[in-house]
């Protein structure tokens, strides 16, 4: 049914946690690489990195460059990259730009965001053998306006259960769970085949995911589900402020830093 690979993320449902991070950069995935079970190259890249104010901005050949490098950097975990917002609106546009993700970059799999408005599509990927992860929930590419979490009423909660069950039903390896209320979460995971991957959703999904730069305190974002483990930002400026002082009072470089 499914590679190798896909199959080991595939049996940890209700067995183990799964282990999810984003990376854009080689040096980055090398260290991820160590503790992840999958290395997701977001698109969030787009807001993370370009300071865009939406992911649709991101284009498929920057997703491709970072990847290139993120592979540079991974020798066990599984490799997924976002399809960009405009690149899978129909099956045939979806396959061309998938197979050119992964000829291109060497990515485990891909991942879209939706539900039973691009079921024909996934089942289209999947039957021509790309391994695909789904995602429910907050859609950025879809979103317009403030992000809210979702499942605030009945006929939300039931669209995105749906959705999910669409996806699993459809043969998806895995399915991301963005801002979704807790409670639904938990539905979600207990009716679905798959494991999911949850992101401001509760702790009853069967892993977790966060953008790597939020969780190293690398951006002002205060998001509530974002834990920050790190201040980064703090430990840079304090590095750049050090090498500053020392240039300006002739400390560095020393002899030991010269030829």
């Amino acid at each position: 049914m499914f590679p190798l690979k896909i199959k080991k993320i595939y049996n940890k449902k209700n067995k183990k946690k799964i282990i999810c991070l984003t990376s854009y950069s080689k040096n980055i995935a090398q260290i991820l690489d160590k503790y992840c079970d999958i290395v997701l190259v977001g698109d969030s890249l787009g807001s993370v990195l370009y300071n865009y104010s939406t992911t649709r901005k991101i284009s498929l050949n920057t997703m491709i460059q970072h990847s290139k490098s993120v592979k540079k950097g991974i020798t066990k975990s599984l490799m997924v990259v976002d399809m960009p917002y405009k690149t899978y609106r129909n099956r045939r546009e979806a396959l061309k730009n998938a197979k050119y993700i992964i000829s291109q970059t060497g990515c485990d799999a891909v991942k879209l965001e939706g539900g039973k408005k691009i079921i024909k599509i996934v089942k289209h990927l999947i039957k021509n053998k790309i391994q695909v992860m789904g995602h429910v929930g907050l859609l950025p590419q879809s979103e317009k306006g403030k992000f809210k979490y979702k499942g605030r009423n009945k006929l939300e909660r039931n669209k995105i259960l749906n959705d999910a069950k669409s996806l699993s039903s459809s043969g998806v390896f895995s399915i991301v769970l963005e801002c979704i209320e807790s409670s639904l979460a938990k539905i979600i995971t207990k009716s679905v085949k798959v494991p999911t991957i949850g992101i401001g959703a509760s702790v009853f999904c069967d892993g977790q995911v966060l953008v790597t730069d939020d969780l190293l305190g690398l951006n002002p974002t205060n998001f509530r589900f974002v834990k920050k483990y790190t201040n980064l930002e703090k430990i840079i400026d304090k590095s750049v402020r050090l090498f500053r002082k020392e240039v300006i009072n002739k400390s560095f470089p020393t002899k030991k830093n010269a030829y």
